[in-house]
């Protein structure tokens, strides 16, 4: 059966960018998503509008839909597998997402698999009897005082662009960080000194094929992306590494769709896997511009049963940008964004919101390059847009 309706649980940018994707391939795009300026609402063939872990109003959307994928992974669960009991057919599997909701649960079975990662331990107990439970070894529980500092503290659900994230220095910190948590159960991971942040994209399809996009690097500040350059500049070795890595995440959980893979590149030249989106991601914008097949194509491809497009890039190198807002305003920024697409080889791609607020990403833009001006064109680009 030839699939032409997909709906996706979110209506973000991500799903904005699915369905200018969703055009082009003849799909029709239904998303659910809260609020009629979103995003993707302005684009979609059609809105469900309801919370993203709304299962009433998902059962509605299946009814106008063939398959059902993801924008987020703030996803009711529970609710979908009641859907999938029922027919519905989610992509990727609720079985593959399942492992990786709860960033604890990511890391156990990141650790099943044989995956290369920091240490982690779970935090969960009594105020004042705390103890340090790690169920993915043979360790016994330890006492908060045998900790070594820093440390990484990360909320198991609902965290991204560093929210729910925290760098814990010493044990007064760690117990401060947990109590505005209201305690609730934690993961604790060793502190990287990592020489560089790498991310990947990898798609797998019905068919179980596997293809990666190239290796990235990504730079953050206050633990947001503010830019991406690719492809890193690292060895073949480490390359080939990442591309494992991602294929036996991908296939042991029998993906389908794309999932972005982030990592530490230590000074040793030692990956270790950070954290894994079972989705597009932003990591994966230069895609758009600098690739064969954008993330958002390949994912529509993956999902609907077409073959997977080619990752590779038809460039020397690109660099994407995040524009994140700097002040709170209404203003749509033209001015700005017309300088930066006057720029030799700029695509620039605004999400349309409302409302800029300090941090908050207001769209991208991708420069391709020859590689040899890669800080030039960083330079330029955010003397235009924060200067």
């Amino acid at each position: 059966m030839s699939i032409k309706r997909v709906g996706v649980i979110g209506g973000g940018q991500l799903a904005w960018m699915m369905a200018m994707a969703a055009k082009s391939l003849g799909i029709r795009l239904v998303v659910q998503t809260p609020n009629i300026t979103d995003p993707a609402v302005c684009v979609a063939a059609e809105t469900i509008f309801a919370a993203i872990d709304d299962g009433v109003a998902t059962e509605q959307m299946a009814s106008r839909c063939d398959v059902i994928t993801f924008e987020n992974e703030f996803i009711n669960l529970h609710a979908l597998k009641y859907l999938a009991k029922r027919g519905i057919c989610f992509y990727p599997r609720l079985e593959a997402l399942a492992p990786l909701l709860d960033k604890y649960h990511q890391r156990c079975y990141f650790d099943r698999i044989g995956l290369p990662q920091p240490e982690f331990i779970s935090l969960e107990g009594e105020v004042g009897k705390q103890e340090l439970k790690s169920l993915a070894s043979s360790r016994t529980p330890i006492n908060l005082s045998q900790l070594e500092f820093p440390l990484v503290l990360k909320a198991r659900r609902q965290g991204y662009d560093g929210k729910g994230t925290f760098i814990i220095k010493d044990s007064h910190s760690l117990q401060e960080t947990w109590n505005q948590l209201s305690n609730q159960p934690v993961v604790l991971e060793e502190f990287i000194p990592f020489e560089r942040e790498l991310a990947v994209m990898a798609a797998r399809s019905v068919d179980g094929e596997v293809v990666v996009y190239p290796v990235v690097e990504t730079q953050q500040e206050e633990q947001v992306c503010r830019r991406v350059i690719a492809p890193a500049q690292i060895s073949p070795d480490t390359v080939a590494e990442v591309n494992a890595i991602a294929k036996t995440l991908l296939t042991s959980l029998e993906v389908v769709g794309v999932f972005g893979i982030e990592l530490f590149l230590t000074s040793n030249n030692k990956v270790l896997v950070n954290e894994v989106s079972p989705r597009t991601h932003n990591s994966g914008h230069y895609t758009i511009d600098a690739c064969e097949t954008s993330q958002f194509e390949q994912q529509l491809r993956a999902v609907v049963g077409l073959p997977l497009g080619s990752p590779q890039m038809h460039c020397p190198s690109a660099v994407m940008v995040n524009l994140l807002g700097y002040e709170s305003s209404q203003d749509d920024y033209q001015q700005k964004r017309q300088t930066l697409a006057s720029l030799p080889g700029a695509f620039v791609h605004w999400y349309g919101k409302t409302q800029s607020r300090p941090g908050r990403k207001l769209g991208h833009v991708t420069v391709l390059s020859d590689g040899n001006s890669v800080q030039e064109v960083i330079e330029k680009v955010e003397s235009v847009w924060y200067g």
